[in-house]
């Protein structure tokens, strides 16, 4: 079967259809991660988007529940130069066309996916129509046009959790039963409890804080500050999440009350919310960044990090007060990549240090996070 990809501004790309055979709408955005394909699928920071993969070779190594950020994939379709109809891997339980055909998200492949990157990079992300519909292509371009824009929508609260829940190292458990966190990988010490806000929030980075030691509640997105303190943690979380961070005006708020009453840690939309919540603005990159090979650097040692990142908004540091610190910044782009408060407990990344899938370099983020409840409790 035949199927189109359709950009607003006109530009048609024809391929072949796997996946689902339906029609979806979405923002365009290309990701340059090598490998990860599952995890890229099932992170809740896509919702509303179609994704571009530059690896020409997505599939082969089929899909496994351990390799699943979250219960479903997120993104609306997929693009592919070449999609792989079977798998070859040990650990594979499902083959990857039919894993996406069962979740309900289209596929086109065998498509220029250079060409789609490098048009996405001069003319920036732009909305787009999956189909398998290809005789009316201008019906596709117009329901492009026609799709919400991602600018000032709130799709965390439509991706979080409806109710709160308990994570701690007993569950995080790989296809085979086995723990993925073994005794040596512990912080060890006291557990710590810290309340994660799920804006779209990772399974890795659960993963990542029950190594730290810490016993985790996740929390819906729009829980009131007050009911945070309430359960007495150690520390809270603010995770990554879709859209743009503007209009959630109630997590700024619940920042703002929660600021200085315990330390505070928030990764890619959960930093966003940071700059607003202290009082600076953000803005759309041009084309965003998506992929596992972003190299920062940490003002504060020197070090570089090539790391994993996904995201189209960012905080403008010019626009941040003076008793906010930037302690992170993009390489390629010199965009900002952290922050602190400079007497508060409360720090962020642009990017994320949980990696699935990505680098391990910026792990040392938990353990930094980790240190400051220790810190504050005593």
């Amino acid at each position: 079967m035949q199927a189109v990809l359709a950009l607003e501004d006109g530009r048609i790309f024809r391929g072949k259809s796997f996946g689902a055979p339906v029609e979806r709408v979405g923002e365009v955005v290309f990701n340059t991660s090598l490998s990860g394909y599952q995890e890229i699928f099932t992170d809740p920071s896509y919702a509303g988007q179609i994704v571009v993969l530059t690896n020409p070779h997505i599939g082969n190594y089929g899909t496994s529940p351990s390799d699943e950020e979250s219960s479903r994939p997120y993104i609306e379709g997929l693009v592919a130069r070449e999609f792989s109809p079977v798998s070859s891997n040990w650990r594979s339980t499902e083959v990857t066309d039919e894993y996406l055909e069962r979740s309900g998200v289209p596929v086109i492949a065998e498509v220029d996916t250079r060409a789609i990157v490098r048009h996405l990079r001069a003319n920036g992300v732009m909305r787009g129509v999956i189909s398998t519909a290809v005789d009316d292509t201008n019906a596709l371009v117009a329901k492009a046009r026609a799709h919400r824009r991602m600018d000032g929508t709130d799709l965390a609260s439509t991706v979080s959790t409806k109710v709160a829940y308990q994570w701690d190292s007993a569950q995080p458990l790989n296809q085979t039963g086995d723990a993925l966190l073994s005794a040596e990988n512990s912080a060890g010490g006291q557990t710590l409890h810290v309340v994660a806000y799920d804006y779209g929030i990772k399974q890795n980075i659960l993963r990542m804080l029950a190594r730290e030691n810490c016993r985790v509640t996740v929390v819906p997105a729009r829980t009131p500050a007050a009911e945070v303190l309430a359960m007495q943690p150690d520390g809270v979380f603010f995770s990554n999440g879709p859209g743009d961070p503007e209009p959630l005006d109630y997590a700024q708020a619940n920042i703002r009350e929660l600021q200085g009453k315990a330390p505070l840690f928030g990764i890619c939309l959960g930093h966003q919310l940071f700059g607003l919540a202290l009082g600076g603005k953000t803005y759309k990159l041009k084309f965003g960044h998506h992929g596992g090979n972003h190299p920062i650097k940490n003002l504060e040692t020197g070090k570089v990090e090539i790391t994993a990142q996904n995201h189209n908004f960012n905080v403008d540091p010019a626009s941040l007060p003076d008793d906010v610190a930037v302690t992170h910044v993009n390489l390629n782009d010199d965009t900002l990549a952290g922050l602190k408060h400079r007497t508060d407990p409360m720090f962020s990344v642009q990017y994320h240090p949980e990696a699935g899938p990505g680098p391990h370099d910026s792990h040392y983020l938990f353990r930094q996070f980790r240190k400051m409840m220790e810190e504050w409790k005593h």
